[in-house]
């Protein structure tokens, strides 16, 4: 398994994000060992799951008691070895307009996930903890875009990145109790050179916003299917 640690907190638990990248093969196994101790805390066993590059689950738990689901604000960071600059220039990227892109990301993600979620009078999504309530956690890591292109229009100014890559840290948890029902990790990358763009207000569709609506819609069949749907 190719994989490294990189040191920052995974959902409410201070986890070692042990994403899947290229690793030496010297440190393969004790890193393998590692990604399974972090993944199984509180006695979640690996499971497979379609669509989902690691996923570990708690046994005997069924996802047919929730009917609502809470989703956490989302939390999105760059791949470390992110640091461009404006495309067709030497200007590093501001910290503002890197701040831009993860926002723009944030809220992509969480629209994606809310869309499946609610669809086909589906799962309401709801900012409450209750008995019928699943709490989802998710993280974006290790986010690499192109350089944005600026283009100002007055005051307002377009930043366009393409998808790149990213990786998905997730967590589901019973919102009531706390405990951790689910976590799964997922890496992608874009599939073409399509595109996001993102503005003050408007995020429009790209490459990226089908990922996170591919990951929404494999949560989407789980819950479909704990409920016999």
């Amino acid at each position: 398994m190719r994989i490294s640690t990189i040191g920052s907190a995974v959902c409410s638990l201070a986890l070692p994000l042990l994403l899947l990248q290229p690793a030496p093969a010297s440190s393969a196994s004790s890193s393998s060992k590692a990604l399974d101790e972090a993944m199984s805390q509180g006695g979640l066993h690996k499971i497979s799951v379609k669509g989902i590059e690691l996923a570990y689950a708690k046994p005997g738990t069924s996802l047919a008691s929730y009917k609502r689901v809470r989703i956490d604000p989302v939390e999105v960071s760059f791949h470390k070895s992110w640091d461009p600059t404006r495309t067709g220039s030497n200007i590093k990227v501001s910290a503002a307009e890197r701040q831009k892109i993860l926002d723009g990301m944030a809220k992509l993600v969480q629209e994606e996930f809310a869309r499946a979620l609610q669809a086909d009078n589906g799962y309401a999504v709801t900012e409450e903890s209750g008995d019928d309530v699943l709490r989802v956690k998710i993280d974006i890591a290790n986010l690499y875009v192109s350089a944005p292109s600026g283009s100002s229009s007055g005051r307002s100014r377009t930043y366009v990145v393409s998808a790149g890559e990213m990786t998905l840290v997730a967590e589901l948890s019973d919102s009531k109790s706390g405990d951790v029902v689910a976590r799964l990790v997922d890496r992608r990358e874009a599939r073409s050179a399509g595109r996001v763009s993102l503005s003050d207000s408007v995020y429009n569709q790209g490459e990226a916003r089908s990922i996170a609506a591919g990951w929404a819609r494999i949560l989407r069949k789980a819950l479909d299917k704990a409920h016999g749907i």
